[in-house]
């Protein structure tokens, strides 16, 4: 045996571990939900092969286009709301001022929280009879001398995705920590030359921070895209997993978790799911396809 077949051969048996743990841990499982995403499969009972049927159902399952409608309402409104918030507060603890490390681990601290833990204090918060929240507004009003009443929020149906927005926002500092990182390699003269030109902080922070921070960006996106397809463990635990009130919460991974686990649904929970992934697939390329000459522009930059 030469040297290069016996490198492989070592090399093979050290891999060996990982390669095995990914065909049976990843590799099988995506594989075998294929296939019963074209079954009738409860578990209970072998799978038999239904071919389209789950598919086609779901084109007819209203419950299908309410759990993307209320994905799609939370994903456009929670990305866009914890980027803007993560960068401004990058941007504010990239200064140089006493306390810089305080101030960043207090921002950072509630995208450590477990998340049933965060979901259960913001229960709390948005308590309508006794939440924090209603009672700051309260005060407020009586302050204005007018009578303001604060919403219903996990309990009415039109505040309640509202309600788990506000929540996604308050654990914007992972991606704080990312803009953070980026605007470490903004370049100082570009900043001064901007100055020289009479630029002021604001004209700096849109001509000479954000184009430099494209590439930061666009991966924030695409992560908090793909992360809000999948929104699931807030909704569940605050509702119970019901979804309600009124299906405002019933998010696109709830359905798929209670057609699996709560009907035992399994081809159909797989259909739901192979679906999802093609959405997120087809999204990102496009998302890519259409943003990458801004990244590689900022890039260069």
């Amino acid at each position: 045996m030469n040297a290069r077949r016996r490198n492989l051969r070592n090399g093979l048996i050290f891999c060996s571990p990982a390669i095995v743990g990914l065909a049976v841990f990843t590799v099988y499982p995506v594989l075998a939900s294929l296939y019963y995403s074209f079954c009738n499969y409860t578990v209970l009972k072998p799978a038999t092969f239904v071919g389209l049927a789950n598919y086609r159902a779901l084109i007819a399952d209203k419950f299908f286009y309410q759990s993307l409608y209320n994905t799609l309402y939370y994903a456009v409104l929670s990305v866009p709301l914890g980027m803007v918030t993560a960068f401004l507060l990058a941007v504010l603890l990239n200064a140089k001022v006493r306390g810089l490390a305080f101030f960043r681990t207090i921002f950072y601290l509630p995208s450590i929280v477990p998340v049933v833990a965060s979901s259960v204090l913001w229960l709390w918060l948005l308590n309508p009879d006794s939440g924090m929240v209603n009672a700051i507004i309260d005060a407020i009003g009586r302050m204005l001398g007018i009578p303001l009443q604060g919403p219903g929020w996990m309990q009415s149906p039109e505040w309640s995705k509202p309600s788990l927005v506000l929540m996604s926002t308050w654990g914007a500092g992972g991606w704080m920590v990312i803009f953070l990182a980026g605007l470490q390699d903004v370049p100082r003269e570009m900043y001064e030359a901007a100055a020289i030109d009479g630029a002021g902080r604001g004209g700096m922070l849109w001509h000479v921070t954000v184009p430099f921070m494209g590439r930061h960006i666009v991966f924030v996106t695409v992560m908090g895209l793909i992360g809000a397809s999948q929104f699931f463990a807030p909704a569940y635990v605050m509702t119970g997993g019901s979804g309600e009130p009124a299906g405002s919460t019933l998010f696109y991974s709830l359905y798929l978790f209670q057609q699996a686990f709560s009907y035992f649904q399994m081809g159909y929970a797989c259909a739901l799911a192979w679906v999802l992934f093609a959405v997120i697939f087809v999204g990102t390329l496009l998302f890519f396809k259409a943003t990458g000459r801004f990244a590689e522009a900022t890039g260069e930059g």
